[in-house]
């Protein structure tokens, strides 16, 4: 016999008499497994109600629809990506939800079902195996007291036959009678002697094989099942374990992305974008000028002095001190910028976004024209789709009447002609606002030109709808008073005079520019051109997609950067003027 099995057989022979208690043991072991098999499951919902949470955070602080202009921001993108890499730090958690009940709690729940079954069995054949032990054992005791009783009965008989053999006073029948008794009950105890002797030996090898056989067979097997079931506790601990360390590389991954995007947060280029963002387009405040009362005193009473002395101070101080741009935060202007935040506040702002400041209003104007572009482009393609199904139906009848189409390619059409006109629109006002926007070299010769013209030109009234049509925005303006009309009139009335000084001074040529398709220049500071026709590039695309271009010397204006391609001078870029 090998050793080890020899020794197993020893120790099963060891239990042979704790069958209830190893019972109630595997019982407790099948009941450690469902436990566990609980603990696992809970862990599980806490790891789904924790990456539920984690989602729904992330989602609370996702941006808005009307904060998606923070994403210019890095700090602002930094954090939106961070949030998405929450969302996957919470998806790891649900893996690991996932995993744990595939690879943990159903194994276990099946596993719990067979290892009942199983010991279900196990006990079932000992406790048979039980019972013809105890069967074998009880017939053996009644052959045991049968033959104990019929000894004792052929003992009374034998002595009541001598007895009887003693007695002269007995018959001989009776004593015949009492002999044969008596061997009868000596033949029964013979027999009853013989199958006792007969059942005890087969007793005792019923018993040698339930103890040496039948039980330890049985105890192995429950011995196997239980070492089965602690290996299958120790894979279960460990699959546990090894659930966790499997998300740990992807888990370090979205840690390691919200490091990148931490590190990738740029201060100075915020800054930059919110100095982009905000700036109005106003041109500075100039100096205040200091209006000396005192030379009223020194003045003559001749008409000659009087009018000698006027001209020198209402040109300066309106060439220094007073500007068409006014700048929105001077004392004087509190009143109307107070009603620009009230109407910014009650959310009545117009259509064409005059209440923003110049630069502000040109981007969104720009922003609102590439939207409706958008719309228009998307409007073709659906147009391009319908006619091509049209053209399908008409080759292909059986597959659709054409003239189905015919309704939707009417619709999609007025809608374009919609769209267009509204982009037109906002072109207009794109151009009025870059037309009206100050140029870096441009308020000197400004100023001159309203000196000398103030100082040649008589002083008249004006209205404060004229004054206000100079500012940059239609905004942004003061209330003027008698003398501030008296010197803005003398512009408007001779802005013929102006546009002459600036035809004296026409920027340079940078270069040429063929127009790719043909351009309507309806709105003011345009120009129409036509496909194929070569213009001179007088000032290139500054971002806000116009170009301006020359024909001649009396004919200049912008047109849309995509219909023209531009040939740059290399020797000329140091002439661009900026906007």
């Amino acid at each position: 016999m090998d050793p080890i099995k020899g020794e197993t057989l020893l120790k099963v022979q060891q239990l042979r008499d704790q069958f209830d208690n190893l019972e109630k043991h595997t019982q407790w072991g099948i009941d450690f497994v469902e436990k566990y098999t609980k603990f696992v499951k809970e862990r599980s919902e806490i790891e789904l109600n924790y990456a539920r949470q984690i989602r729904n955070l992330s989602k609370k602080y996702q941006p808005k629809k009307k904060e998606e202009d923070d994403n210019k921001y890095t700090w602002c993108r930094a954090f939106h990506s961070t949030l998405n890499e929450l969302n996957d730090y919470a998806g790891q958690h649900e893996l690991i939800a996932e995993n744990m009940t595939s690879q943990i709690i159903a194994e276990l729940t099946r596993y719990a079902q067979e290892i009942k079954t199983e010991r279900k069995s196990h006990f079932h054949d000992g406790r048979k195996a039980q019972q013809q032990i105890e069967a074998s054992w009880k017939q053996l005791e009644s052959c045991k007291r049968k033959f104990e009783r019929d000894c004792k009965e052929a003992d009374r008989a034998q002595q009541y036959f001598e007895k009887m053999d003693a007695d002269i006073n007995v018959t001989k029948a009776d004593v015949e009678k009492a002999r044969q008794q008596a061997q009868m009950r000596h033949q029964m105890a013979s027999d009853s002697k013989s199958e006792y002797s007969s059942y005890l030996q087969k007793f005792n090898q019923e018993q040698n094989e339930h103890y040496y056989t039948i039980i330890p067979n049985i105890f192995q097997k429950i011995q196997a099942m239980e070492e089965k079931r602690i290996e299958r506790m120790g894979e279960s601990l460990k699959t546990f374990a090894e659930v966790d360390r499997q998300i740990l590389p992807i888990i370090g991954k979205c840690l390691d992305g919200i490091t990148q995007v931490a590190e990738s947060i740029e201060p100075k280029n915020d800054s930059s974008q919110v100095i982009e963002s905000y700036k109005s387009g106003f041109e500075p405040p100039g100096d205040v000028e200091f209006e000396d009362y005192g030379q009223a005193m020194k003045r003559t009473v001749s008409e000659t002095s009087l009018t000698n002395s006027r001209p020198d101070n209402k040109p300066d101080r309106s060439s220094k001190g007073k500007s068409k741009t006014l700048w929105p935060f001077n004392k004087k202007n509190k009143l109307s910028l107070n009603a620009h935040v009230r109407n910014l506040i009650e959310g009545s702002n117009p259509e064409d976004f005059s209440h923003l400041p110049p630069e502000q209003r040109r981007k969104k104007l720009q922003a609102k024209i590439d939207d409706i572009n958008k719309d228009i482009q998307k409007e073709m393609d659906q147009r391009d789709a319908l006619t091509k199904m049209k053209e399908v139906y008409i080759k292909n009848p059986q597959m659709g009447d054409p003239n189905s189409v015919d309704p939707r390619l009417a619709e999609i059409a007025h809608n374009i002609e919609k769209l267009q006109a509204e982009a037109q629109k906002f072109e207009g006002w794109l151009a009025e606002v870059e037309g009206r926007m100050p140029v870096k070299s441009e308020p000197p010769r400004r100023t001159s030109v309203l000196y000398e013209t103030q100082n040649s030109t008589p002083p008249t009234n004006n209205n404060c709808a004229q004054d206000r049509e100079s500012s940059p925005d239609g905004s942004y303006t003061e209330e003027p008073s008698s003398e501030v009309q008296s010197k803005v009139q003398p512009e408007t009335a001779e802005s013929g005079d102006e546009f002459d000084d600036a035809d004296e001074e026409m920027l340079p040529t940078i270069g040429t520019c063929k127009a790719l398709y043909p351009f309507e220049g309806v709105n003011e500071g345009t120009i129409s051109v036509t496909e194929g026709e070569l213009l001179y590039v007088i000032e290139e695309d500054k971002g806000d997609g116009w170009t301006r271009v020359r024909r001649n010397e009396e004919e200049e204006g912008y047109v849309p950067t995509s219909y023209v391609e531009v040939f740059l001078d290399s020797n000329a870029k140091g002439a661009i003027t900026y906007i």
